[in-house]
């Protein structure tokens, strides 16, 4: 037992204040509702009669609202995803979504007056004095203008929202962080810490854990497929009433990514599929076996210890962190000394890893269930990337403190890569690079490569609910196999139990069409780092620009402040090829080692 993580636990308070939090979230709530009310009574049916100051006045008081709700359902979600099975945290996240709907439903009416404005009124008022905090966040929600509904239909959906889509997708979260893995070894386990079991040098370990984590994923199974059913109908049903053409086009709306930039990187990594392929037949040879199994392809390469306390993992990120950059560095060591940070795997917790940015006034919040693997030390930096994005891009203010999802990864990414170089500099033998390779090359393939797979998988599932009606558990399981044996080809052997192992996935319940993202932005970051790499020091103050430009402008404007031509066909291409030389760089540490 590591003493010092158990301690690391996060300090919700800064979110809400006061002593008694339920109280104090539903007194954010009620003064955002009561200004939502006033908003709307001077407001709804004016907004073609705003002028340039006026606009700015009523964003500002839009963004004051946004504040208010913000922070309450940010310490909702945050309380209920490390103590899911609470009934006061179940509660409480119910009661924040069903009073954020109200309020959003009063407000529904600028977001529709102000598309429907003609573009030259509205190009008048965007050049308004003073406007910086908000102007691109109202360009780019003009771009909804074809896909938006009347007002009443609106409010509809919205109320509906609460008691609809939020809980089935609630449902499964409560499902899935329920689950427990019986290892054989006393009281079941998280699914965390059966999954991390995976990275065992030891393959029956491997096996057996594999084994035990298909058998605590059945007894749910039939429940967790009807919630995907159910949510899979009624996104077909937005999508048309909509207007979208296809089921992953509102998602590209909100990343503002064109249909043809997203169909052009999940072409060219399915194109390089033997990337992974060729690690997997490489990563057979140095297991000793003619062809891995699913179970396999986590295992580490070498004998080495692959256990890392908390207090190591956290010098060890926060060293980089400050070697890059003092600033980077300063804003890290909060996050451990501020308590922004809850790690230990805890029953009833929510799986994974995320950071939540909340809102400018208040700081990022990131989760872990770190399990003392080299991996958890790069996801803890992984997530500090998006720690670090989130405060400096809070500068730009609420509209535009968060970037698409398509350049959401960026600093995350950039952050990790920082972590796992260090390492490597510091790798006394070819043995030890060896395992530091694979275990880089591993995560890129869960990136990027795998990321892509499992968006092919939602594309099968989405068109074939759409197309065939309610999906069976055996008929996810099959597009489940399909889009993964596609990914997988002849080097890995899928077992018969890998088949229901989507049903553990939250992106595909809560955020569909969210996957691609992580390939886009890993390839977009590992371009960055190779900016930096040729540039050294002098490349840090654009880096630093670029986090704090948040999302206030669009993907290719951010780009171009570091150097990145989005805008480039062979873009994608040239990020796999750092990957490749990664491979590269495997295969020679191998030969090196001995081990081939």
């Amino acid at each position: 037992m590591d003493a010092e993580l158990e301690k690391v636990s996060w300090e919700l308070g800064d979110l809400i204040g006061g002593d008694e939090p339920r109280k104090a979230v539903d007194g954010l709530l009620a003064e955002a509702g009561e200004r939502a009310e006033a908003f709307a009574a001077a407001h709804a049916g004016r907004i073609a009669d705003l002028d340039g100051p006026g606009l700015v006045e009523v964003m500002r008081e839009l963004g004051a609202i946004r504040e208010l709700t913000t922070r309450a359902g940010t310490y909702a979600q945050l309380a209920f995803s490390v103590a899911t099975a609470d009934p006061a945290n179940g509660a409480l996240l119910q009661r924040v979504e069903e009073k954020g709907t109200g309020i959003r439903t009063a407000l529904l009416f600028f977001g529709l007056e102000w598309a429907a404005l003609d573009d030259a009124k509205a190009e008048e008022l965007l050049a308004a004095d003073g406007l910086d905090f908000a102007r691109h966040h109202l360009v780019t929600a003009r771009q909804h203008r074809p896909h938006l509904l009347t007002e009443p239909e609106e409010k509809i959906l919205a109320e509906k929202a609460s008691s609809g889509r939020n809980a089935w997708v609630r449902l499964f979260q409560e499902q899935t962080a329920a689950l427990r893995v019986d290892l054989g070894e006393g009281e079941p386990v998280a699914l965390e810490v059966g999954l991390s079991r995976l990275a065992s040098p030891d393959r029956e370990v491997r096996r057996h854990a594999a084994e035990r984590v298909s058998a605590a994923l059945e007894p749910g199974l039939r429940t967790r497929g009807f919630v995907f059913n159910t949510l899979l109908a009624d996104k077909a049903a937005d999508d048309r009433l909509r207007s979208y053409p296809h089921w992953l086009a509102s998602r590209n709306v909100a990343n503002e990514a064109s249909d043809e930039s997203v169909a052009a990187l999940i072409e060219a990594v399915r194109g390089r599929y033997e990337l992974p392929r060729r690690w997997y037949r490489l990563k057979a040879g140095l297991l000793g076996l003619d062809r891995i199994s699913d179970y396999d392809r986590m295992a580490a390469v070498t004998d080495g210890d692959e256990s890392v306390p908390w207090a190591e993992a956290r010098d060890l990120v926060q060293e980089t962190y400050s070697g890059f950059s003092p600033e980077l560095g300063g804003i890290v060591r909060r996050f451990f000394d501020e308590r922004w940070i809850d790690a230990p795997v805890r029953p009833g917790k929510r799986g994974g890893a995320f950071c939540s940015y909340g809102t400018p006034e208040v700081h990022p919040y990131v989760m872990l269930n770190y399990t003392s693997t080299r991996r958890d030390v790069l996801t803890l930096a992984h997530e500090l990337g998006h720690g670090v994005h989130g405060v400096l891009g809070s500068r730009q203010g609420l509209f535009h403190m968060s970037t698409p999802l398509t350049l959401a990864e960026t600093a995350s990414v950039f952050g990790e890569t920082l972590v796992f170089e260090r390492l490597l500099r510091h790798a006394p033998t070819p043995e030890s690079r060896l395992s530091l390779l694979a275990e880089s090359i591993e995560g890129s393939i869960a990136t990027v490569f795998r990321q892509v797979a499992m968006n092919r998988f939602e594309h099968l599932v989405h068109t074939g609910r759409r197309e065939e009606g309610e999906l069976s558990v055996d008929r996810f399981g099959e597009l489940w196999a399909e889009s993964q044996g596609e990914l997988l080809g002849d080097a890995v052997e899928l077992s018969e139990g890998y088949r229901t192992w989507w049903s553990y996935i939250p992106h595909f319940i809560g955020t569909p069409g969210y996957v691609y993202a992580y390939a886009y932005g890993q390839l977009l970051a590992l371009a960055v780092y190779a900016r930096y790499e040729e540039e050294g020091e002098a490349f840090v103050p654009r880096y630093l620009e670029l986090l704090s430009a948040g999302g206030s402008r669009g993907p290719e404007e951010l780009g171009a402040i570091v150097g990145i031509d989005l805008a480039d066909p062979g873009f994608w291409d040239r990020g796999l090829d750092l990957v490749e030389r990664k491979l590269e760089a495997a295969e020679a540490a191998a030969r090196d080692a001995g081990r081939l």
